[in-house]
């Protein structure tokens, strides 16, 4: 409510750090217990994890990257300290520091386990929700579908989290010699596994490059990946971009998207640096 009611009408401005950006932020803030005034400190640090540092990049070169990086780990560390001595609490930090699976972990398996729930909580949220909103204005008669019943956004966040596909791809080791495709995966081979690809696989979904919001079984898709790696955060991932629909249905007739988004110079994380909309007017003005 706070960052939808904060947004100008009538005047063009940056989705990505005015919505994205912030919706992300705050709900890492809070699940980290992280200090709400500093949340994009967090924003930062994940975008460095996954970025090539180089000119007008998050980072420039490949030393700030790993200041970066040693600013995070050193934050996480007296975190992690902190909510040990304390009483247990509902935050990520205090959730792994008093559990007894976590007892005997090392410290790089901390802040391992700390990456994946900053990165995983940042980057996938941020770029799906902008991308709905651009997938709404490429596709209007998509966008007449979900205004004429709300009740299809959470088909219209599946099928958003497909289309988008956040993060395109993971790797995987091969536990064992195995034959995909007539092609021979010997044990201990690296695999690239092209999420972006299988969400486009026309063998398994009917005109798999079109957004169509009323698809059926819109979950089955690859983004989360899938069996014992699925992604622990799909819930929460799901639940911010409907709240955030719900919200956004309920004020805006509409959002304009200007020209072209900027993409994320980035091999992992498929996204946006900027977008730029309009809202030409709200519900209540």
């Amino acid at each position: 409510d706070k960052i939808l009611d904060a947004l100008p009408i009538g005047e063009e401005f940056d989705w990505v750090a005015r919505v994205s950006m912030e919706l992300t932020a705050m709900t890492l803030a809070t699940l980290f217990n992280y200090p709400q005034e500093r949340r994009r400190e967090l924003t930062f640090w994940s975008d460095v994890m996954t970025a090539t540092p180089g000119p007008g990049e998050v980072v420039a070169t490949q030393e700030e990257a790993t200041q970066a990086r040693h600013n995070f780990f050193a934050a996480i560390t007296q975190l992690y300290a902190e909510r040990g001595a304390a009483e247990p609490g509902q935050d990520f930090m205090s959730l792994m520091a008093h559990s007894p699976q976590s007892k005997d972990f090392t410290l790089p398996e901390i802040l391992g386990d700390s990456i994946i729930l900053l990165v995983g909580g940042n980057d996938t949220t941020r770029n799906t929700l902008t991308g709905s909103v651009y997938a709404m204005d490429r596709f209007p008669e998509e966008q007449a579908k979900l205004r004429e019943n709300p009740k299809l956004i959470p088909n219209m966040v599946a099928e958003t989290i497909r289309w988008q596909t956040p993060l395109t791809h993971m790797m995987r080791k091969a536990n064992e010699d195995v034959e995909v495709g007539g092609k021979l995966i010997k044990k201990g081979d690296k695999i690239a596994m092209w999420y972006v690809s299988g969400n486009r696989d026309d063998s398994k979904l009917d005109r798999p490059n079109e957004y169509i919001i009323d698809r059926k079984n819109p979950r089955q898709h690859l983004s989360f990946g899938f069996g014992i790696h699925r992604c622990l955060g799909n819930r929460v991932g799901e639940l911010q971009l409907r709240l955030a629909w719900e919200e956004i249905l309920k004020r805006f007739p509409e959002i304009k998207v200007v020209g072209n988004p900027v993409r994320a110079h980035n091999n992992f994380a498929k996204g946006y640096d900027s977008m730029t909309v309009i809202i030409p007017s709200r519900y209540d003005s």
